[in-house]
């Protein structure tokens, strides 16, 4: 599953990787414009992983996961052929995102579903830590082939991975879910479980961040490279190849750290420390070349640090008969703010003076400290008990 998920992540970054070297300029657009044409793959997802998470409690998840693998990357050749600018880009990287919203949290069910009983954690971090691997890859490949081939070949290509998770899906054996009684999108179930929603808006948190970065990260560096002469050898795909990379180990890192020190104490400390580096990342935008990378690695490790946590948290807070559901609400909010990540991002640097200037990343890396800020709020929220608890409690 972990192999499949690889492949199926091949398209993931192919526009956030090639969006400020080769989209931009090509299309004129501007950082808030680009920003939400990235941000249309997290509004994709979101649309649809709401009834098609949910319906892993009806179906087998494999089935859902190979519809969405099918459509991911169909959607994603289909943008190296058909999109001419903002608006038909926006409309098909939408689409993609609404395949993969069928291949991400169904594959999580469909891996969770055929787990032995007992703790999972550790087999859920590692098919979320695989995610960064995953990112990395086509971070690396997508801006290497528009380097030498063009912008469009590496949506042709990146195109092709989901056939791995195509491939898993055709392996394992089939498991259909106990009959559900009740509607399909009965959310009720999740929104009266604190402990999961504390998960869930944690996650919504961390995804702001995480994908506001990956969206600017190409961008950011470009800059450096070209107001702080960094060596020709620490290029925007190494750099982007590396941070995406290095998330796998921090992510299941993280993960142990909240089995031995407690998840929500765990979580909590890397989220500050991340708001941390991203603000340091900010006020020394124009710091030597060496000082910036040393920082974007730090920041490497502080952003998918939560990742493993949160979603083990989640799943192991979920009432087994609404885990569809749960892991569904758990995807919306992710991705609804993944897509606020990208075009708040790119409209904090539209207000400050654009993408070359020191001050629009100053102010974009604060928004992007602001959003991870609100993660421990959330978990904290979760542990106060409702004044009827209480009431209840104390009588």
């Amino acid at each position: 599953m972990c192999i499949g998920q690889l492949g199926n992540l091949l398209p993931h970054v192919t526009l956030s990787a090639n969006l400020a070297q080769h989209l931009m300029p090509a299309w004129g657009l501007s950082a808030a414009e680009g920003g939400m044409m990235a941000s249309g793959y997290a509004f994709g997802y979101m649309l649809a992983v709401p009834v098609l998470t949910t319906l892993t409690d009806r179906i087998d998840a494999r089935l859902v996961l190979l519809g969405g693998s099918v459509v991911s990357g169909l959607a994603t050749v289909a943008f190296g052929i058909f999109a001419q600018g903002f608006w038909s880009g926006t409309i098909i990287w939408s689409l993609a995102g609404l395949g993969f919203a069928g291949a991400y949290m169904p594959g999580l069910k469909a891996l969770t579903d055929r787990l032995p009983a007992g703790d999972t954690s550790r087999a859920v971090t590692l098919y979320t830590s695989s995610f960064s691997v995953g990112v990395g890859l086509s971070f690396l490949i997508a801006q290497v082939l528009a380097d030498g081939w063009g912008w469009r070949t590496a949506f042709y290509v990146t195109g092709i991975g989901p056939i791995a998770m195509v491939v898993a899906c055709l392996l394992i054996e089939s498991r259909s879910p106990a009959p559900r009684p009740g509607r399909l999108l009965n959310f009720a179930p999740v929104f009266a479980n604190r402990e999961a929603l504390g998960y869930i808006f944690g996650y919504g948190a961390h995804c702001f961040e995480l994908y506001g970065i990956r969206t600017w990260l190409v961008g950011f560096w470009t800059y450096v490279v070209a107001h702080q002469g960094a060596p020709s050898w620490l290029s925007p795909v190494l750099m982007s190849f590396c941070f995406a990379v290095i998330s796998m180990p921090a992510s299941i890192l993280g993960n142990e750290a909240a089995l031995k020190f407690g998840r929500h104490r765990a979580i909590t400390v890397v989220m500050i420390a991340s708001a941390c580096v991203a603000l340091v990342i900010g006020l020394n935008a124009t710091a030597p070349a060496w000082v910036l990378a040393l920082l974007l690695m730090i920041y490497g490790l502080t952003v998918p640090a939560d990742s493993g946590a949160l979603t083990a948290g989640m799943s192991a807070a979920a009432v087994p008969e609404h885990r569809g559901a749960t892991l569904a609400l758990h995807s919306t909010v992710g991705f609804g703010l993944s897509a606020m990540g990208a075009w708040g991002t790119g409209v904090a640097l539209d207000a400050a003076g654009g993408p070359q200037s020191a001050e629009g990343w100053l102010l974009a890396f604060i928004v992007l400290a602001a959003g991870i800020a609100l993660g421990p709020l959330a978990l904290l929220w979760s542990r106060t008990a409702p004044s009827d608890e209480l009431v209840s409690r104390s009588q």
